[in-house]
Parts: C-alpha cells; structure tokens; sequence
C-alpha cells in the first residue's frame, strides 16, 4: 500500500501586523527561516561538530547530545534531533552516507517544509516501520519500490519515525541498482508525483534505461589525482 501525501492541515491562521503591514503567522515564519542564506554552512558545521562530538562520546543519549543551538538550526529546516543523529552514526560508524548526500537530502526536506508547510511540522502522527509496506512488496514488479516511496514521502513530511533511516543501506541499494539514483533526487521526485505509484514507476525505469546507456566511468589515473571526481561522485553527478 503507497503512503499517500497527506493534505497539510495547521491551526496557525492568526494575524500579525508590523508598520501598517499584516502578516499571517504563517509568512511570518517562512520570512524567518529564509533570511538565513548561509544554512547550508551551519548545517556542515552542525555536521561536522557532531561526528567528533559522537566519535568522543557514542553513548550519550540523543536528548543531550546537541547544543542548543544546534537543535533550534534543525528545527528550522523541520529536521528533528533523532532524525539527525542517525545520519551521524550511520557516517561516524560506516562512513556513509557521505556529508555532502545528508545535506542535499536536509536541502530536498528543507525545501518541502518551507514552501509546502510554511515552516511548520503539525502534528501528524509518525509513521512507524508498522506502517510501511513489507520489502517483498512491489510495483510492476519492482520490489521494495512501495516501501522507499513511503519512506521518502514521510521524509518529505517529517513524520518518518526517528527510528527509521531515510537512505539507510537497503535504501542504498536499491537506488543504486535501480538507475544510480540520488536520494535527494528521489525525494524531488516523489514530491513532484504527488502519490502517483505510475509516476514513480516510469521513472524509475526511466533511470535503469540511462543508466544502461552509459559508458562506464573512467577513474582518474593515480598518479595525477584530481577533486573534481571525487565532488562528482558524492554528488552523483557523473
């Protein structure tokens, strides 16, 4: 069963006025959250600080493992503590997913809760590993197709339990045995399907057929080692 885009309900209808001007409570908060052009970097910041924060102490529980100001930086791009934290451990521990996939996949949730939610979580009940489709599931006979679709529907929405990974390592393995997808590009794409499996499916297909086309990437040589396809292959941009 798909985890269908729920509509986006809030009670947060009320009125400001500022120098004649009115706001809605709304617009208040987006204006808020937008006037931060560097978020990206203090997200990195946040990113980095915490991997040697958890490579020093791994067992501190996660309701005291950031800063306080650490946890309002996440609050406003709808990123919750936990969520966080298990990107941290997935990287500190296995060293992937890389630092610069987590930060587009905050950048795609980001987005979402900006434009879609105006800044504003709600209070939709969590979806919990209960209710995702089972693995052996499938579309068209793609299995674990409905599952990562739900998955990245609630990581749209913030309502995927903490205790779930967007992008953990079966996450990983389907997308890449099914056209080298990026997970950020999945979650643009399951946002723009609007709950529509057919959509998905056709995409889906469309990536293994490109992916089938291309001509294998050519390491660079070691002797002269180069940046740029490092940065292209943690981004997926080959």
């Amino acid at each position: 069963m798909l985890y269908y885009l729920p509509e986006i309900q809030t009670s947060y209808s009320r009125k400001i006025t500022r120098q004649g001007h009115t706001f809605s409570l709304q617009s208040a908060r987006v204006a808020y959250i937008l006037a931060r052009m560097e978020w990206n970097d203090s997200f990195m910041d946040l990113f980095r600080n915490a991997v040697e924060r958890y490579h020093e102490r791994p067992q501190t529980s996660i309701d005291r493992f950031f800063l306080p100001e650490e946890v309002k930086i996440l609050a406003d791009m709808g990123y919750q503590p936990a969520e966080m934290h298990a990107y941290i451990q997935e990287y500190a521990v296995k060293g992937d997913p890389s630092p610069s996939t987590i930060l587009l996949i905050a950048a795609a949730r980001r987005s979402f809760f900006i434009t879609q939610q105006r800044g504003i979580s709600g209070n939709a009940r969590p979806v919990r590993a209960i209710d995702l489709p089972p693995e052996t599931d499938d579309f068209q006979e793609i299995a674990y197709l409905p599952r990562i679709i739900s998955k990245a529907a609630a990581k749209l929405f913030g309502t995927l339990d903490p205790s779930i990974m967007y992008y953990d390592e079966k996450d990983r393995l389907f997308l890449r045995e099914h056209g080298n997808i990026h997970p950020a590009d999945f979650l643009y794409l399951t946002w723009q399907a609007h709950g529509d499996k057919q959509k998905m499916v056709s995409a889906v297909l469309n990536a293994i057929r490109s992916a089938q086309q291309q001509p294998p990437a050519t390491p660079p040589p070691s002797s002269h080692p180069t940046q740029a396809p490092i940065i292209q292959r943690e981004l997926n941009l080959e």
